[in-house]
């Protein structure tokens, strides 16, 4: 089985991926709301990139109260319009997700930019949308928990950690775990080029310790300190930015 998170809209190397017969496993964060890299993405396509910008900026900042103030100013007056196109173009991306996995096998869970409930309706034949539970795949028992870490914006995609908790306990010892989010080890969850310190859960590590699975399968931080990491006898894999490198990770 092959992994990919972070797809961020790069559905034409996804579809690729998807038709080459082995099963592929996404982590969520289908969409591109907004390339921090770029600015592009689907924020800029309704607001602008001087807009996005300036989001950028709160972000590096941490400055969410001063995020959230920006959007209400932009919005101010245009609330259903703006909303109405983020819906269009948020949907637009889903559709394309889908038919990037048509004509394959996929088992696919949410990140903290996506929208579960449209991810979910968009998925074709041969795709299955999973969190909280478990799919045997060649003989393993794999486990999947979306969701991103939870913050002052509150967007659709976010888990509290009480509900992760919830969904791990639920799922119980398994062999592979994937989830959208890191463990809460430092160097798993900082990022080296935004110096930023980003989310993380304490209950998947806590589940990595009292279960120790052989993987942890995980997305999220496009620029980790570190992309391996061992806790216990369970090997931690960031599987990569699949929007800037393209490229799967392989299962042994």
């Amino acid at each position: 089985m092959i992994l990919v998170a972070d797809v961020h809209g790069e559905f034409d190397a996804l579809g690729q991926l998807a038709r080459s017969g082995e099963p592929l496993l996404v982590l969520g964060d289908l969409i591109n709301f907004v390339d921090y890299r770029t600015m592009d993405g689907i924020a800029a396509e309704v607001l602008g990139k001087e807009f996005v910008a300036r989001v950028a900026h709160f972000r590096a900042t941490g400055d969410y109260a001063g995020s959230r103030a920006l959007w209400r100013k932009q919005m101010a007056g245009r609330e259903a319009e703006i909303r109405r196109q983020i819906g269009e173009h948020v949907r637009g991306q889903y559709e394309a997700t889908g038919r990037a996995l048509e004509g394959g096998v996929s088992y696919v869970t949410y990140g903290n930019v996506d929208w579960p409930d449209a991810l979910q309706a968009c998925l074709p034949d041969g795709s299955v949308f999973v969190d909280g539970e478990v799919v045997e795949i060649g003989g393993l028992r794999v486990g999947f928990v979306g969701g991103g870490a939870p913050t002052p914006l509150g967007v659709a995609g976010e888990v509290s950690e009480e509900a992760m908790a919830e969904k791990l306990d639920r799922i119980g010892p398994v062999d592979v775990l994937c989830s959208h989010l890191p463990p809460a080890v430092g160097a798993l969850h900082t990022d080296v080029i935004t110096g930023r310190v980003e989310g993380s859960s304490v209950a998947i590590l806590r589940y990595l310790v009292e279960q120790q699975p052989s993987y942890h399968y995980f997305g999220d931080i496009h620029q980790p300190q570190a992309s391996r990491w061992r806790v216990g006898k369970t090997r931690c894999v960031n599987v990569g930015y699949f929007r800037a490198t393209r490229r799967a990770i392989r299962h042994p």
